[in-house]
């Protein structure tokens, strides 16, 4: 279990990492920070608390800690499952991330209306997913 959930982290944070370059640089690139900063403002909002400062650095944890158990389920399967299920699970998470955030009451990305930025979404989410896959079969014996 600690190797699915290491390499679930792994993944997750490859996924971050292109993410938070990427908008540094690329007019089009995916902002999954502001939809993220959005639901946890909506959600302590809705709990009656005050959302944490800063937004920013609190979603990007968010981010990190929820897609990495997301992405440990490479582990479930044998370990020649791994990159396969790194693949449905990327693939999976970055559909969801395009078409998903709207209608749970998210709004939309600030750059949604390119076909640019939604391909990059499925591709990074898809990277994460092979990294943690990658990850859980270079760490997992023949035996598990």
């Amino acid at each position: 279990m600690l190797k699915a959930l290491g390499s679930g982290m792994l993944g997750a944070c490859a996924l971050t990492l292109i993410h938070e370059t990427a908008r540094r640089f690329i007019d089009d690139a995916p902002r999954m920070d502001v939809v993220g900063m959005r639901a946890i403002e909506k959600t302590m909002r809705a709990a009656d608390f005050e959302p944490p400062v800063p937004l920013h650095e609190a979603a990007l944890v968010g981010e990190i800690v929820s897609n990495s158990l997301y992405y440990s389920l490479v582990g479930v399967g044998s370990r020649d499952d791994a990159i396969r299920n790194g693949a449905l699970l990327g693939l999976a998470a970055g559909l969801g991330a395009v078409y998903l955030p709207e209608p749970l009451g998210l709004g939309r990305q600030p750059t949604e209306d390119s076909p640019q930025t939604q391909l990059m979404t499925v591709a990074w989410y898809l990277i994460g997913g092979l990294a943690a896959g990658a990850a859980y079969r270079a760490l997992a014996s023949d035996e598990e």
